[in-house]
């Protein structure tokens, strides 16, 4: 006579890791599936600096997808027997697109510009620190659009109240700030020395990274903010 009850099922350690990856894949595949319009058109140009532009079009659907993500691994079970990965993902979709592209267009338009004063910067006459100042400032926005991108996927403030919390969040969170800066170089380093395509196959697994490092982030936010 088996000795497991009935209320256990699903619950256990393989189950809960079983739960995990069906989750991960399914956001995954959701995720690619709604950036793909933009992703595929992204494949088809030419590395060249004048694309950049192009480039950034091509990446807009991109912003909704990854808060829909984020929202569905926020909102994910553990327990076998509970999984809506894909029901939690559309949610997250249709609550978070607009929210999300107010601060993810903004964003990749101050990138497309810093990327492109770079790639000319011969062209410029400044001088070299101006390069390296550049490069901090978009490396600031990158770590500044994590947090507004977490935010933004699972609470509902104004655009600008979102932006302020981002940028607030900065400097009063360091160690979720570190984290996403580590989150970043793993996801250039893996793209640079080994595929490009690799960074888009594995958002899920980096998106619960960045969910995990942004803990204190969210507890802040739904504890100081949220009524």
């Amino acid at each position: 006579m088996s000795t497991v009850r009935a209320s256990d099922f699903g619950t256990g350690t393989l189950s809960r890791a079983s739960a995990l990856l069906h989750t991960l894949l399914t956001v995954e595949a959701l995720l690619l599936l709604t950036a793909s319009p933009g992703l595929a058109a992204l494949l088809l140009l030419d590395p060249d600096p004048a694309n950049l532009p192009l480039a950034a079009l091509c990446l807009l659907p991109l912003g909704p997808a990854l808060s829909a993500a984020l929202y569905a691994l926020h909102h994910r079970s553990l327990d076998l027997t509970e999984l809506h990965p894909a029901r939690a993902y559309l949610r997250g979709l249709r609550l978070n697109a607009v929210p999300a592209l107010k601060l993810w267009t903004p964003l990749l338009v101050w990138l497309t510009v810093i990327a492109f004063t770079l790639t000319h910067f011969s062209a410029t006459g400044l001088p070299g620190w101006w390069a390296l100042l550049l490069a901090a400032i978009g490396a600031g926005f990158l770590l500044w659009g994590a947090h507004a991108l977490v935010l933004t996927s699972l609470f509902a403030f104004r655009a600008r109240d979102t932006a302020r919390l981002a940028a607030y969040f900065l400097f009063r969170q360091g160690r979720a700030t570190l984290a996403a800066a580590s989150l970043l170089v793993l996801t250039a380093a893996s793209a640079r020395l080994l595929t490009e395509a690799l960074p888009a196959l594995l958002a899920a697994p980096l998106l619960l990274s960045l969910l995990h490092g942004s803990r204190r982030v969210i507890a802040e936010t739904r504890k100081d903010f949220t009524a």
